[in-house]
């Protein structure tokens, strides 16, 4: 049977399984969607395996790998724009592998929703994301497509994070501490594991969000974190993680199975991921 799958470290606590099964139940499509621990150590013994196995037809990239996978996946890019991370892969006729990002997708589909697109650059104010890993790195397509910045990103160590900011200069990239006063945001995006379930809680204040500002959680463990309920507390609009995981899976699904998910049934889907 051909499948694909998630893989990560740890990985037994994604949701990718449930969300792929269930579409391709719906579909009515013979195939398999699993999840695969892989060490950082295994990352170059798993894609030399895979690209010769003619059932594979790809797998989605999660902590704490999608920087280390481009090692072993092409990724073309724009070149003006700084590196992205991965997180799928998928056979290619002639590379052997192909890298692709569904995150910037799965970041914009319910950001949009909400804000629209706009092509004047800082117009819809400025952000804080929390977190600079691969993640963070997959937002600015959608922070800059509906006109955020400049973009603060708050960080344990901001030593470490200059390269980053250095990287995304040119688009507005500032660093701040952990526990450092936040400044004024029209957006938070906390793009970190912090507050997930079994992770430490994110202990940070929204005073300094705008009114009608945007508090989005890529956090999907629980769905209902601490901080989208302080935000809810103050009145703020909410996306939580299981939108963006949704959404970001849609890309891959279409990318593994070659047909477009039946997004139609997401009520039913988001059911059963919080059952």
């Amino acid at each position: 049977m051909t499948y694909a799958e998630v893989i990560g470290d740890p990985i037994a606590h994604s949701k990718s399984p449930l969300i792929h099964g269930f579409w391709l139940r719906k579909l009515g499509i013979e195939a398999d969607y699993r999840a695969t621990r892989v060490t950082g150590d295994g990352l170059a013994d798993y894609f030399a395996a895979r690209r010769v196995d003619p059932d594979w037809r790809g797998c989605n990239i999660t902590m704490p790998h999608k920087m280390a996978a481009l090692e072993f996946t092409p990724h073309e890019t724009d070149p003006s724009f700084p590196i992205l991370p991965i997180n799928i892969a998928i056979p290619h006729h002639s590379k052997g592998l192909a890298g692709h990002n569904s995150d910037m997708f799965g970041f914009f589909e319910p950001l949009v929703a909400l804000t629209g697109i706009t092509a004047e650059p800082g117009a819809s104010g400025p952000a804080i994301v929390i977190g600079t890993g691969g993640a963070a790195r997959a937002l600015w397509w959608g922070l800059l497509a509906c006109g955020f910045g400049p973009t603060w990103f708050v960080t344990r160590n901001v030593a470490r994070a200059a390269p980053t900011m250095k990287e995304f200069s040119a688009l507005g990239a500032r660093a701040l501490a952990l526990g450092d006063a936040l400044p004024e945001a029209a957006l938070l995006v906390n793009a970190s594991p912090l507050g997930m379930t079994g992770m430490p809680p994110l202990d940070i204040a929204l005073d300094s969000l705008r009114d009608d500002a945007i508090v989005f959680d890529m956090v999907y463990q629980p769905r209902e974190t601490p901080l989208l309920i302080e935000a809810k507390r103050r009145g703020l609009r909410t996306i939580d993680g299981l939108q963006m995981l949704i959404a970001q899976a849609a890309i891959s699904f279409g990318h593994f199975f070659k047909a477009p998910p039946p997004r139609a049934f997401d009520w039913e889907l988001r059911e059963l991921l919080t059952s």
